[in-house]
C-alpha cells in the first residue's frame, strides 16, 4: 500500500501555524518550515504553497471557520496541532508507516546523495548555478562566490570547489578526457541534466528560491 500524500482538511492547522509565524503572512515556497512540512506529509512545497495563498485569502468557509478558532489564539492552535499529529502518528513516523510503501519524488531533493554525509540534490542544484557564473580557473576555494555559497549551505568552500570540479566532468563544452570516481558523480550528471541542457534560466531562478531554504 502507497502512503497517502492527498490533502486532508486538518492539514489546513499545520499550514496556519507556519503562516502565523513572524514575520505573520504567507511563506517563500521552500522556506525551511515548508520544506520540513512537504517532507512530514509527503505534499510538494509546491502544492502547500498554494495552498497556504488560499489560506491567506480565506477561500473557503471551512478555512474562515479556522481563522475565527486559531488565529488570535496561538496556544489553542499549538494544542489542534499537538493532537493531530499525535493523532497521525507524526511523532513516530517509522513506526507508523513500517511496511507502507512511500512513493517518493521531491523528497530525495533534500536528503544526502551518499548515506552518511551531507550534500544533497539541492545543495548541489545551487552549486551547478554557480557553476554558471564562473570560469574554470576561479572554481576555487578562494574566490568569494564559492566562499559565499559555502556559508550559505554550511559547507567548506574545498568542498564546494571539489563539486564544482565534478560538474566540469559532466559539462560537454569542455569535453574532459581524465576519468574521475566519485559518490556524487552520477548525481552531478542528473542534475546537469536537470537544468545544464537549455535550462539555465530555469536554473537561475530555482535556485533563487532553494536558497530560501538554508536561510
Amino acid at each position: 500500500m502507497a502512503r497517502s500524500n492527498k490533502w486532508q482538511d486538518d492539514y489546513w492547522l499545520l499550514l496556519m501555524q507556519i503562516y502565523l509565524q513572524k514575520p505573520v503572512g504567507t511563506k517563500p515556497m521552500y522556506s525551511r518550515a515548508m520544506v520540513e512540512l512537504a517532507l512530514e506529509l509527503h505534499i510538494s512545497p509546491e502544492r502547500l504553497h498554494d495552498r497556504m495563498r488560499q489560506l491567506a485569502k480565506l477561500k473557503t468557509p471551512r478555512i474562515e471557520r479556522l481563522w475565527k478558532t486559531y488565529s488570535g489564539q496561538p496556544n489553542k492552535l499549538a494544542r489542534a496541532v499537538r493532537l493531530l499529529r499525535e493523532m497521525n502518528g507524526f511523532n513516530n513516523a517509522d513506526a507508523f508507516y513500517d511496511g507502507v510503501e512511500v512513493n517518493e519524488s521531491f523528497e530525495r531533493d533534500f536528503r544526502p546523495v551518499v548515506e552518511g554525509e551531507k550534500v544533497t540534490p539541492v545543495m548541489l542544484t545551487l552549486i551547478l548555478e554557480l557553476y554558471f557564473r564562473l570560469t574554470p580557473n576561479t572554481m576555487v576555494p578562494e574566490t568569494p562566490e564559492v566562499k559565499e555559497l559555502a556559508k550559505l549551505i554550511k559547507l567548506e568552500a574545498q568542498e564546494i570547489a571539489e563539486i564544482l570540479g565534478l560538474l566540469q566532468h559532466c559539462d560537454p563544452y569542455l569535453n574532459r578526457r581524465d576519468t574521475v570516481i566519485h559518490p556524487l558523480l552520477p548525481t552531478c550528471h542528473d542534475i546537469w541534466r536537470r537544468y545544464g541542457n537549455d535550462n539555465v534560466e530555469e536554473l537561475v531562478a530555482r535556485a533563487e528560491m532553494l536558497k530560501e531554504f538554508f536561510k
